[in-house]
């Protein structure tokens, strides 16, 4: 049984390869539980792969990974049922209503039926989709499905969620939004781990960063750690000093 000192994720070694390209090649990351963790990277880093071999999708090489004690590729049914994941394409089912996406994933739950409609209407009020309710899914806003997904994703409870790019696309509003909806999951105990493409993104909501590039984790710290140790004033220049090419890294070592 997890305890609150166990980490919500701890990954030890993880490595990935399709033929002869190594995605992941030995990758070490701890997420403590009650905390949000964004994964930064650029296209191709890996990010999405992480996501997937924790959320038991996706089979790693070698290395080990773990969700509140559970091993992903021993217990993946354990696992699966404390996590959420949000991913980058939409789940909602467009010709569904938003209270029948979310029956409809406390249905796929087992979730008893009083306690799935119950669940539903507390989500509803929750992410404000009261008036949208018996809206189907595409007529919704952009900003609104995402939140309908988010929901959707916190239909049986996961101690543990992960969400891969749930900002994309999103106006700068319905971004806030969605950021609130976060901080709200965490100071409700909830783990989060992130991955975005929008560095003030990581820097609003996350407790730490962890930069992949290159197959391999390159930095890991508090945003503001980060920040101080490249003597920079944003996200944004750290992220570029990370994942320079490294001729361009060593030209930059040397001018000072």
């Amino acid at each position: 049984m997890p305890t609150s000192a166990t980490p919500a994720i701890e990954i030890a070694g993880l490595t990935k390869r399709y033929g002869a390209q190594t995605v992941l090649d030995g990758v070490d990351l701890t997420v403590p539980a009650g905390t949000v963790t964004a994964l930064l990277g650029p296209n191709g880093a890996g990010k999405t792969t992480v996501v997937s071999i924790l959320s038991t999708l996706l089979p790693a090489d070698a290395g080990t990974a773990r969700v509140l004690g559970h091993d992903v590729a021993r217990a993946p049914q354990a696992v699966r049922h404390l996590i959420g994941v949000t991913g980058q394409l939409s789940a909602v089912d467009p010709l569904l209503t938003v209270a029948e996406n979310l029956r409809l994933v406390a249905d796929l739950f087992h979730l008893p039926r009083s306690e799935g409609r119950a669940r539903t209407a507390e989500l509803v009020e929750r992410f404000g989709l009261g008036d949208a309710a018996r809206k189907q899914g595409q007529q919704l806003s952009g900003g609104m499905r995402r939140k309908l997904d988010l929901a959707m994703t916190l239909v049986p409870g996961p101690q543990v969620v992960f969400l891969d790019e749930p900002t994309t696309g999103l106006d700068p509003r319905a971004r806030r939004d969605l950021w609130e909806q976060v901080r709200g999951l965490v100071a409700g105990g909830t783990s989060v781990l992130l991955t975005t493409q929008y560095l003030d993104e990581a820097d609003q909501l996350a407790d730490a960063v962890a930069v992949l590039h290159g197959g391999r984790l390159v930095a890991h710290d508090t945003p503001a750690g980060l920040k101080a140790a490249h003597d920079a004033g944003s996200l944004d220049d750290v992220f570029l000093a990370l994942t320079a090419p490294t001729q361009d890294r060593t030209q930059e070592e040397v001018a000072r």
